[in-house]
């Protein structure tokens, strides 16, 4: 029917991007499970064998079978040279070339990756000019370095610069030093063993006989090259899946609150054409089937449109990722029709369910009860509706308090579907919700104009199911947008005021390349006046940590510190001494301790996948800032990718150190608060992921909400029509949208913010100890300027198109 034109083109919008934002999740989610690194330097290996590339650890679920809990390594697990032996042996290998790898420096500042000689047959590297490296002191590098064979470099590795000269150069790829073997392996750092072992050899070689021939290393073959090469993007992909998973879910639940949502609304403004085919005898299977239909009609080519436009907002979404330097360089985009097919069939399950249920309870009218029923919306609500709202609500507050008991990442967890839960109770009640806000707000309006306002009062507690499904977005928009955006600008408020509070160096000194050679923190400590000086590195470990009663395996952020970092640093220890931290120790934040304290041993597995027991001999308070936790700065270096550090922390009379930043390439001192907005950045790198999946769904549920209330307010023009006849002019009418849309926005604005201002404290709490979130004035404006602006002209604008209209009002 014509009057209906409206209704059908909000539910085909809100349904489109729905699967839009559904397909988006997937996109990114199909991104993390198939990404592989790009393969370059092994291009020419047809296997690549490796130490493990992941921790293993079996755990039992309380009233579960045991399981199997895996987490990726993010450094490499160094091989056995002995192992090329036995690969050499299986049928089809022509060699095994060790491949190793360190950061380098050169005199120009730029940075390159060394190698032994033998690894340039690995791309294959080709000789442009000169010869290969054949002396203790030469040196081959990519012709992209700008350096003439013959002449004299500077090469920094892992301490002062020291003079190599070029024997030759290599084609442009990516940039490298090659070395003599023998000089490789005393740059390296680790003889007797290589990072990989590459195999060269026929395409199709047996994997399962490599893998025989080298039992507990891990084989890789095909674009799994790429992993073995580059571990970064293995290691970034469970945190993709991760997120996208959990924010698809949250776009999925969306989706149905949103649509779902609408479709109801649309069959309660469409009761009386309903009332009208069971009073001419249509049976309640015809109604449910032709509402069921006519929701299939607009659904598929609104989920297939949406579907595609899922795969570009997905890419796009990757693509943002990538820029901000958020993904690794190599983690690849994977598009495929599975995301789009995904978010039709998500899209088109849950407008056609929620049309059927919809359709239920007015195909079940009696023909002599259709048109009454129709006139008259009922004053109660279905208990079935009571009930489950009360059930979510009950979800949401323990959900509440599962947040309140525990701390860092699974208080984080808790907290999108703490806000679903507690979202989904409100669309339920809604109603109820609708005639308390009525009461309150409808008091006000009558104030501001007591005809207007009274005839708003009383069209909007009449109407208190519609005007249900009208403050469910609203409340929806507020709510998610104020949590997951402020949960984020707390976390990062607190690791900066963490770090801060905790910072006891005088100066700090960076490096503009691959990181500090170790003997850096040594001569600092020898300068003048200096009374400490810490190296840091950082690392992710492995760990078991227990949440909620149950051991979950965990990749934390780990740093290895030097023995003086009591002077340097203060993470706000709570049991033990910073200073026993040496040999195999560890100290941990109040996060990740649970039941572990001093004296405890604790069982980790450190970058490379060495397991270790470690005895615990400090608590520490500020996990955000120092990372969760705190290992003995030698026994990170063993076990590293690199033998660099990070950052050298400096106390006492920094006046001196010039010489020992003149002493090594690409060195520099920086004060703490320069180093503070390096961390800045840092943050922000790291939210940036949230921000743009929180826009994405916060865009939608704003489209839903501008659909919502324009379909509901386009089905009242029998409504206006009759309030024209009755005498009011269509300023009154207009002035009464106004205020309805005031107590309407009001309600909801109101119910979103109650949720906001229930989760966030809690969820402040349980992150820094403190009932105090981060909330900045501008956003909250933003958001509230977004619901208010888009919500009343959705209301308004379609209002006045109608009433320049002279509509009767009549039945049809």
């Amino acid at each position: 029917m014509k009057q209906n034109k409206g209704i059908f083109a909000g539910i085909f919008v809100a349904l489109a991007f729905a699967a839009t934002l559904v397909g988006a999740c997937g996109v990114l989610l199909e991104s993390g499970l198939r990404a592989h690194a790009p393969v370059e330097r092994y291009g020419a290996a047809a296997a690549v064998v490796t130490g493990p590339r992941s921790v293993e650890n079996w755990v039992k679920p309380w009233g579960s079978e045991p399981e199997k809990q895996t987490r990726p390594l993010t450094e490499p697990a160094r091989v056995p040279l002995a192992a090329a032996a036995k690969l050499r042996a299986v049928d089809g290998v022509q060699n095994v070339v060790p491949d190793v790898s360190f950061p380098v420096v050169l005199s120009s500042g730029q940075a390159v990756t060394g190698h032994g000689w033998q690894s340039a047959a690995l791309r294959p590297y080709k000789l442009t000019a000169g010869h290969a490296p054949q002396a203790p002191d030469e040196v081959v590098l990519s012709s992209g370095t700008g350096v003439k064979p013959g002449a004299t470099v500077q090469v920094q590795a892992d301490g002062k610069p020291r003079p190599y000269r070029v024997a030759g150069l290599v084609e442009a790829g990516p940039s490298a030093a090659f070395f003599t073997t023998a000089t490789a392996t005393a740059l390296y750092g680790h003889p007797g063993k290589a990072d990989a072992l590459a195999v060269l050899g026929k395409a199709d070689l047996d994997k399962d006989a490599l893998s025989a021939a080298a039992p507990g290393l891990s084989v890789a073959t095909g674009a799994e090259r790429g992993d073995a090469e580059d571990l970064a993007v293995a290691a970034a992909r469970p945190d993709i899946v991760e997120i996208a998973g959990s924010f698809g879910g949250i776009a999925i639940m969306t989706a149905l609150v949103i649509v779902g949502g609408l479709i109801v609304l649309s069959v309660r403004e469409r009761a009386r054409e309903f009332a009208l085919l069971r009073a001419v005898g249509a049976t309640p299977g015809q109604v449910r089937g032709r509402l069921v239909r006519e929701t299939a009609r607009i659904g598929v080519p609104a989920a297939l449109a949406g579907g595609v436009l899922g795969l570009g907002l997905g890419a796009a979404m990757h693509a943002a990722m990538r820029h901000e330097g958020v993904l690794p360089d190599g983690f690849g985009l994977s598009l495929s029709p599975l995301p789009a097919l995904a978010a039709v069939a998500v899209t088109l399950l849950a407008a056609v369910g929620t049309a059927f249920l919809a359709a239920l309870r007015v195909s079940r009218i009696r023909p002599v009860e259709a048109l009454g029923e129709a006139a008259v919306e009922r004053a109660a609500l279905p208990r079935w509706r009571v009930v489950t709202g009360v059930g979510f609500l009950v979800v949401g507050l323990n959900a509440l308090g599962v947040a309140a008991v525990t701390t860092g990442p699974t208080a984080a967890a808790s907290i999108g579907g703490l806000v679903m839960a507690l979202i989904t109770a409100m669309a339920l009640l809604g109603p109820l919700v609708a005639r308390i806000g009525n009461r309150v707000l409808g008091r006000a309006a009558r104030a501001v104009s007591p005809v207007s306002g009274r005839m708003a009062q009383h069209t909007a507690g009449a109407a208190a199911v519609r005007a249900g499904s009208l403050i469910t977005p609203v409340a929806l928009a507020v709510a998610f947008a104020g949590v997951q955006l402020f949960a984020q600008t707390t976390v990062a408020h607190a690791t900066r005021t963490q770090a801060h509070a905790g910072d006891r160096a005088d100066r700090v000194i960076v490096a503009d390349g691959p990181g500090l050679p170790r003997d850096v923190a040594d001569a600092a400590r020898r300068a003048p006046g200096v009374t400490a000086a810490t190296p840091v590195k950082s690392t992710t470990v492995v760990m078991p940590v227990k949440e909620l009663g149950e051991q979950n395996l965990r990749s934390l952020n780990a740093r290895g510190i030097g023995a003086d970092a009591a002077a340097t640093m203060d993470p706000k220890v709570t049991s033990g001494r910073l200073g026993d931290l040496r040999g195999t120790t560890v100290a941990l934040s109040r996060d990740v301790a649970g039941g572990l304290h001093v004296g405890s041993t604790a069982r980790l597995w450190l970058g490379d996948g060495t397991k270790v027991e470690a005895k615990v001999v400090a608590v520490y308070e500020r996990g955000l800032g120092f990372g969760d936790v705190l290992l003995p700065h030698d026994l990170v270096a063993a076990h590293g990718a690199s033998p660099l550090d990070d950052h050298v922390l400096v106390r006492g009379d920094t006046s001196n150190l010039r010489a020992v930043t003149a002493a090594y390439a690409g060195t520099r001192v920086i004060t703490p608060d320069a180093f503070g907005a390096s961390l800045s950045q840092e943050i922000r790198l790291q939210g940036f992921v949230n921000l743009v999946v929180v826009g994405a769904i916060t865009g939608f549920i704003l489209i839903g909400l501008v659909t919502t209330l324009a379909v509901a307010t386009a089905a009242r023009r029998r409504e206006f029509a009759l309030l024209r006849l009755v005498g009011a002019t269509r300023g009154q009418v207009l002035r009464m949208l106004r205020l309805e849309a005031a107590i309407v926005l009001g309600t909801g604005i109101a119910a979103g913010t109650l949720i906001v201002a229930v989760t966030l404290p809690v969820f402040a709490t349980a992150v820094t100890g403190l009932p105090l979130p981060s909330i900045s004035p501008v956003s909250c404006a933003v958001i509230l300027a977004a619901v208010v602006g888009s919500g009343g002209a959705a209301i308004l604008l379609p209002a006045r198109a109608v009433l320049r209209r002279r509509t009767s009002p009549t039945l049809s």
